[in-house]
């Protein structure tokens, strides 16, 4: 059962374009109705195009077998509120989802964030959660995620967490200045839209130092309340050059197992360069070592702490005299920006992780991907999901079965009113997956012409 609520702080998520179709990044699951014996509930705020449930379904050998196994469910209520509180206060709805899982039923709830709304929906269904136990959501946090790294030994920026009030942050930012810029993290921020970024010299107050919110229309007055309301960090603003931004996956089974799954380049933009826009994979082989090993120590104190499921941590890779360092930035216990472009690669392609090598292969060829959740243009608004699908097909864009490369898309409820939709572009190098890439901004967005594949 697939609960894709977006139970994070609703004053960011509002500044999303096409926020309510964030809900369709696990559409992904669909493909694992591959196999015969599995059943799909996947509820959402308002019901998902047919187009667009058929366009996953026809990654599948059977799609009308499949077809029969899910059961895609809508509370009819998008935009007022998290799709989980809206299922709990539903009896009609609850009774329903009761009947299709049955007694005895070998089911689980894949939520994308677990919340106690999401905990109480499992209580309700009588269903384990794939997911961490909210008691333990903290350590996701940006001052939860301090704290875990200094636990597990890996390296982090100078700065301080657990502060709630500006006169913590000031007493704080005193104590790391020394001509640099800062950032300023809420701790339960999302795709980096609660961060501020503050220029100035020591000495000089943060509220009257240049500031640049990551957030459209954020002041002192409106950060300040929300410090207090839901606690930051403070930290030095990297400005080492060169410096990426990579990421890595980790997966946490019930019985305490853990391992890194994928390592990924992250791609930002915003005000501050610091709102995710998509990633490519894997990421690159000077640091892709290091992050995996940093990303394991990390999982291993969160498995020892009793979270479970698939979780995400970002990093800093800087440029030393003895190659490059990892520097620890952030955890997440949740899906994340890059869960949904790994779980398309690797359902389209049936691949499995190498570790030694840190690729996906399938068919004993590696597969490389660049993924955005950011493709947008004036030109697609008002087309549909279908529409926007034959043009790739037409193109030669969409996904070879046979080579298993190709696009694989998402986000194409945001298609009609927004022009907006993401998509994994899928090749068997890195060169083939960001050529195929940047042909399909060139289609959707009316740029260049696409290469031919």
């Amino acid at each position: 059962m697939v609960v894709p609520s977006l139970s994070l702080p609703q004053d960011e998520l509002r500044g999303i374009t096409g926020i309510t179709s964030y809900e369709e990044r696990l559409l992904f699951l669909l493909l694992t109705l591959r196999r015969p014996g599995v059943r799909v509930v996947y509820l959402s705020s308002r019901p998902v195009d047919e187009e667009i449930v058929e366009y996953y379904l026809g990654f599948l050998d059977d799609p009308a077998g499949a077809r029969a196994r899910l059961h895609m469910i809508s509370t009819g209520e998008p935009g007022a509120q998290p799709l989980t509180r809206s299922i709990v206060r539903r009896s009609d709805l609850l009774g329903r989802l009761r009947e299709i899982v049955g007694p005895g039923a070998d089911a689980w709830l894949v939520p994308f964030v677990v919340s106690e709304h999401e905990e109480r929906l499992a209580d309700m269904l009588g269903l384990p959660v794939y997911g961490p136990p909210a008691k333990l959501a903290h350590l996701g946090s940006k001052s939860g995620g301090r704290a875990i790294g200094a636990q597990a030994g890996v390296p982090m920026p100078r700065g301080a967490g657990d502060l709630y009030s500006l006169p913590d942050a000031e007493r704080a930012a005193r104590a790391l200045r020394a001509g640099d810029r800062l950032i300023v993290k809420l701790n339960d921020s999302y795709s980096g839209l609660g961060n501020a970024v503050v220029a100035g010299t020591p000495g000089t107050a943060l509220t009257e130092s240049p500031t640049v919110f990551s957030a459209a229309g954020e002041t002192w007055e409106s950060f300040a309340r929300k410090i207090s309301e839901r606690g930051a960090v403070i930290e030095e603003f990297i400005e080492h050059r060169p410096m990426y931004h990579p990421s890595a996956l980790a997966q946490i089974t019930p019985d305490g197992r853990f391992d890194v799954v994928a390592t990924h380049d992250q791609v930002f933009g915003g005000a501050n360069s610091d709102v995710y826009q998509g990633c490519t994979f894997p990421a690159r082989d000077l640091y892709r070592r290091q992050v995996g090993e940093c990303a394991r120590r990390v999982a291993r104190v969160l498995a020892e702490r009793g979270v479970v499921g698939l979780l995400g941590m970002d990093f800093f890779a800087l440029k030393t005299d003895g190659g490059y360092g990892a520097l620890l930035c952030e955890i997440n216990l949740r899906f994340g920006g890059t869960t949904h472009p790994f779980g398309a690669a690797l359902l389209t392609t049936g691949a499995s992780y190498d570790p030694g090598t840190g690729t996906l292969v399938a068919g004993g060829r590696p597969k490389y991907y660049v993924a955005t959740d950011n493709c947008s243009s004036p030109r697609l608004r008002g087309r549909s999901a279908g529409e926007v699908v034959a043009m790739l097909e037409r193109a030669g864009l969409g996904f070879d079965r046979a080579g298993r490369t190709g696009n694989v898309l998402h986000l194409l409820g945001a298609v009609p009113e927004h022009g907006k939709l993401g998509f994994t572009s899928i090749g068997d190098s890195r060169e083939r997956a960001e050529e195929l890439f940047r042909a399909t901004i060139g289609l959707l967005t009316g740029g260049a012409a696409p290469a031919s594949r």
